[in-house]
């Protein structure tokens, strides 16, 4: 498995993110500055609105700065164990621990990326090949580990 491809994918996917977030919060604040106006309060509670809109969309963005920072860190060097940037096959499937960013194809294999956060990482981490977990009441075997 091709881990370096796996992750200039998910690099990809954070930064087309993190451009669309700014480029929101940047239309939002340029109508929140034509909403003002002279008209008294209805004008008032929809500039509200629009400020806690940017506060949402600001908190999405530093939620994905924070997912490019773990995937800074991460190498595409094997890995022996269950750990962030491990690229593990289940008997359910293929996980790739970094940065939540949903499902990936690479050479027509599908494969799930998982936030070490996640209650199914939790369940196998520092596990090795050969050994299983268990979550949600479903039994999974590690068969490989890269």
């Amino acid at each position: 498995m091709n881990k370096q491809a796996i992750i200039n994918i998910i690099k990809a996917k954070i930064t087309d993110k993190i451009q669309n977030f700014e480029n929101l919060i940047a239309e939002t604040r340029a109508s929140n500055n034509d909403t003002k106006s002279s008209m008294g309060d209805k004008y008032e509670t929809g500039r509200e609105m629009l400020q806690q809109e940017i506060n949402n969309l600001q908190r999405q963005l530093n939620e994905t700065l924070n997912q490019q920072a773990v995937l800074q860190k991460i190498t595409s060097d094997p890995s022996e164990k269950v750990q962030n940037g491990a690229l593990v096959k289940t008997d359910k499937g293929l996980f790739y621990i970094s940065a939540s960013m949903g499902e990936i194809s690479i050479d027509k294999q599908k494969i799930m990326t998982v936030s070490a956060e996640s209650p199914l990482v939790k369940a196998m981490f520092g596990k090795k090949m050969g050994e299983t977990f268990t979550i949600n009441n479903i039994h999974q075997n590690i068969e490989n580990i890269w």
